[in-house]
Order: structure tokens, then sequence, then C-alpha cells
């Protein structure tokens, strides 16, 4: 299963008639350009799990940084990385 069709299926579970009005999933951009994810974590099988911050610097043109703050798993990363950062949220969730 490709990580975009995960993502979908790992949403899917975690609606329950409740947790959709107040939690999701957002996908920004940042101006540098790249990406900012963040995944409310309340009431999902991950609130409670440890995640230990994730760095990977190669240039300025690739990089991603992942970390879970306040309930809330963000990534960030340069405008071809979008999918590398839900590919550490998948792993990290599996």
């Amino acid at each position: 299963m490709n990580t975009l069709k995960w993502l979908e299926s790992w949403f899917m579970q975690n609606c329950d008639g409740e947790w959709e009005h107040n939690n999701g999933i957002k996908v920004l951009t940042l101006d540098n350009p790249g990406w900012l994810i963040e995944i409310d974590l309340e009431g999902t099988d991950c609130e409670e799990k440890f995640f230990k911050d994730f760095r990977v610097e190669n240039s300025d043109e690739d990089w991603i940084y992942c970390k879970v703050r306040d309930n809330k798993f963000l990534g960030y990363g340069s405008v071809n990385n979008l999918t590398d950062i839900l590919e550490v949220f998948k792993k990290w969730v599996k």
C-alpha cells in the first residue's frame, strides 16, 4: 500500500464520530519552500507512544525534521520531501 493510501486508512480508522471533529491532519506549505505536516494524536493508539526526534539534513533542498509535541506529530521538510515525512510517521505508527 502506498503511503498516501496508508494515511487515508489510518485517518479513517481513527474517525469515530467525535475524533475527526476536533482532530485531524494538516498539510501546509512553508515559505522556504517546504512542507509542514501536523497530525493530531489525541485519542489514537499513538497518543502515549514515544517518538525520538528525527532529523536528516542532506542539503538545503533535501532535509526533514520530525518530532512529537503536545500530542501532535509535526513533520517539516523541503519541497521534495513530503512523502519522506509521511513515511517517517508511517514507520513510527507501525
